[in-house]
């Protein structure tokens, strides 16, 4: 379940469960931030001007490996050819990296190894999924639903995976990704499970989480949530102090934002500290004779 965007709402999504990810052009802009460590874990490609010498240099700046890659659309046979190849290219050197590749024309189909991901258009695409295939298609591939909301979304999965009269395997969904809540909470509506809802007293940020909540609950209610969630796996982006207090002053840290912007650090007695700044960290640590984890 993944959700692409910068930072605030991409960290809030993946504290949620959500596999967190940007697209090419763009950063999760946490540099700013001394106590965020949100992990790129699925990048998109730019679809308006793809250009894949330019989208390899991107995922290679990335700190840990992606673990999925969209390469781009397929919309003509050589399309298709290139970017299996590209794939093909970058197995040895991202091992568990799943590239996903979009077929928008009926050869794609036949040309995509079946050890690649096929990525489902649905949300804006200007070629919807239906426009170039039959359900067959699908069927005994993997596949990454692109965009749409849950409801879209869980009746796709449906369609792909039911059984049928003729016995057709099913498709094996591996993950979807939506980022419509973030648009739309511009707009003063949260995404829920009886549809959208004014948010006129939730900020922007709060708005976007309401819906990564309700998003979840969806998907748990269907059985289809992960038994693992990405953070679970590779570990809180904030970290948190033993207390909820910046040491040097007492004052407690109230806001998200605020544990977002703090100095946090580890001591090899055991402690985890919260500072205001760098100053404030090397001045306690002198007088209180601190020492690092792992100096």
């Amino acid at each position: 379940m993944a959700f692409l965007h910068r930072h605030p709402f991409a960290t809030d999504a993946y504290n949620l469960g959500f596999l967190p990810g940007i697209r090419e052009d763009y950063s999760l802009q946490i540099d700013d931030f001394a106590n965020v460590e949100t992990p790129v874990l699925m990048v998109d490609n730019d679809f308006r001007d793809p250009d894949a010498d330019r989208y390899v240099a991107r995922i290679r700046e990335v700190p840990e490996q992606p673990w999925v890659c969209v390469l781009g659309d397929a919309t003509t046979p050589e399309q298709a050819r290139d970017y299996a190849q590209l794939a093909r290219s970058l197995v040895d050197e991202l091992p568990i990296t799943e590239f996903v590749i979009v077929p928008k024309c009926p050869e794609a189909f036949e040309i995509i190894d079946k050890q690649f991901v096929l990525g489902y258009p649905m949300g804006y695409s200007d070629i919807q999924a239906t426009d170039v295939s039959t359900i067959n298609d699908w069927r005994g591939r993997r596949v990454h639903l692109l965009g749409a909301s849950p409801p879209k979304q869980f009746e796709a999965i449906q369609r792909l995976t039911q059984p049928t009269i003729t016995g057709d395997p099913p498709a094996n969904i591996i993950g979807i990704d939506w980022n419509g809540p973030q648009r739309v909470a511009y707009l003063g509506e949260y995404w829920s499970r009886n549809g959208w809802q004014a948010a006129d007293q939730l900020s922007i940020r709060e708005t976007v989480r309401k819906s990564l909540r309700e998003m979840r609950k969806f998907w748990q209610e269907r059985g289809v949530w992960p038994t693992e969630t990405p953070v679970e796996s590779s570990g809180p982006a904030v970290r948190e102090p033993d207390d909820p207090v910046f040491t040097a002053s007492g004052e407690t840290i109230r806001e998200r934002e605020t544990l977002e912007d703090a100095v946090v650090t580890d001591y090899d007695n055991g402690q985890t500290l919260a500072y205001q700044s760098e100053t404030e960290r090397a001045y306690v640590e002198y007088h209180a004779g601190l020492v690092h984890s792992g100096s």
